[in-house]
């Protein structure tokens, strides 16, 4: 039965059990990225008359208390309508039911639900079948980012995502039948989980999608890489402190890498080097040096600028077809790729910069609550899954590098990944956002907090 103050479930995890507020690197420093949903404003996507009902969708979260926390960033725009395409755009979907797995710190999901009379239920699974037997929404989105949950010895931070989406795949199992899942950034800090969630989506037939918003981003110039470019080498430079903010700049890294000529072959290895050591592997691989110098001088920065970062990092990415990647921590560049790209004198450098709006409507990037309920509406996945679950792989991967046997190393060991060796071709078109940023306005529920 729903009701607006509960605890976790009792067979929750005890690292998922705590009740203490955000802390300032959750709430900060985690993923580097803004956006909002504004108010004015038409969409060609607002629906007529004779529209069939909008998909009703169950929105689970593991913490909904604050502003920049992403079940606000998020939800808030599935329920009032988010920006696109320099437009306000009304919702598409109906949000029926929440759970919010750390209810008791999450004062604002409490206040934003009674406002909208949306009903917080329990658990999970009462969620997804509004408290009776079988599954009773038409589509499921998981937001398992933020709130107080630990990390482990290699950085990764231990946030319930698999936990809620076993539970939501244990309804569609007894109910024979599934709907869409949206699941916000990487799928999970382990690659079992994710390689099990995954395969789950095929098994059961049901529409996967999630990752990073920043691949949807305004982007400059606004363009995006033809299918089958030749891609040879790529670069990604952006805030990767840590894993959260490195998965944002991997998941750009493979929403390019995926349109090269004859398309995703697989990742070969991963391998993690922090500290100094960064400089001497690029002196040793000219590639990456070349392309880091051109994302410099795009931007008219002083020459040594991404090497003054006070803690250098490289992700180094091999794919089966002998392509390379690097991703890097670097400032003042927002996100931004770099390709070579054969037969062209110069690389190809697209950014995605600054922030899309104002604090106000909720922050975060408005692009991806689009292709959410452009999923939940045609039942089809906007990319591929396979994208979702390499980009969850090699951050996982790149976690594990520098720790051996308990052993910490800067310089990390290359690991092989036979078992991402996934193959496909991008059938997509382009999906950043364009035209005017979104103004600043008062929240449209009528309060921030």
């Amino acid at each position: 039965m729903a009701e607006n103050y509960s605890k976790p479930a009792d067979n929750a995890p005890d690292s998922m059990k705590s009740t203490t507020h955000l802390t300032r690197r959750e709430m900060i420093g985690i993923t580097g990225m803004a956006g909002l949903a504004a108010l004015t404003g038409t969409a060609s996507g607002t629906l007529g008359k004779n529209a069939q009902k909008p998909p009703r969708i169950a929105c689970l979260v593991s913490y909904w208390g604050a502003t920049r926390s992403h079940a606000d960033w998020i939800v808030t725009k599935l329920l009032d309508g988010y920006w696109w395409q320099g437009a306000h755009t009304p919702s598409r979907v109906e949000v029926v039911s929440v759970y919010i797995h750390q209810l008791e710190t999450s004062l604002l999901g409490q206040k934003i639900c009674k406002s909208k009379n949306i009903p917080i239920y329990k658990t999970v699974g009462e969620a997804v079948t509004l408290g009776g037997k079988e599954l009773a929404v038409d589509g499921v989105v998981i937001v398992g980012e933020h709130g107080e949950y630990p990390t482990n010895l290699k950085g990764q931070w231990l946030l319930p995502r698999w936990w809620i989406y076993e539970k939501v795949v244990r309804v569609f199992e007894q109910s024979k039948r599934s709907v869409p899942i949206f699941n916000d950034k990487h799928l999970s800090y382990s690659w079992d989980e994710a390689k099990w969630m995954f395969d789950k989506s095929r098994e059961l037939n049901f529409p996967l999608s999630g990752g990073s918003s920043i691949p949807v981003y305004f982007r400059k110039p606004e363009i995006e890489l033809d299918i089958d470019t030749p891609i040879k080498n790529s670069v990604v430079i952006g805030g990767a402190s840590d894993e959260g903010a490195i998965f944002h700049c991997v998941d750009v890294l493979q929403a390019f890498s995926e349109r090269r000529k004859g398309g995703e072959t697989g990742v070969k290895s991963v391998q993690s080097i922090r500290g100094p050591e960064t400089w001497k592997w690029t002196e040793r691989n000219p590639w990456a040096g070349k392309l880091l110098e051109a994302v410099r001088t795009t931007f008219k920065l002083k020459s040594g600028h991404f090497q003054e970062i006070a803690k250098p990092n490289v992700c180094i990415v091999e794919y089966n077809d002998g392509t390379k990647a690097a991703v890097y921590s670097g400032q003042d560049v927002g996100w931004t790729y770099a390709g070579e790209i054969e037969g062209q004198n110069n690389p190809t450098i697209i950014s995605m910069l600054d922030w899309p709006g104002p604090f106000s409507q909720y922050h975060a990037s408005n692009s991806q609550p689009h292709w959410i309920t452009e999923m939940m509406v045609t039942k089809k996945e906007p990319f591929q899954a396979e994208r979702l679950l390499l980009s969850t792989g090699i951050v996982a991967n790149y976690m594990e590098s520098n720790w051996e046997n308990g052993k910490y190393d800067p310089v990390g060991r290359r690991i092989e990944t036979p078992f991402m060796n996934m193959k496909y071709r991008s059938t997509r078109g382009a999906q950043f956002s364009t035209g005017q940023r979104p103004p600043n306005v008062p929240y449209m529920r009528g309060f921030s907090e």
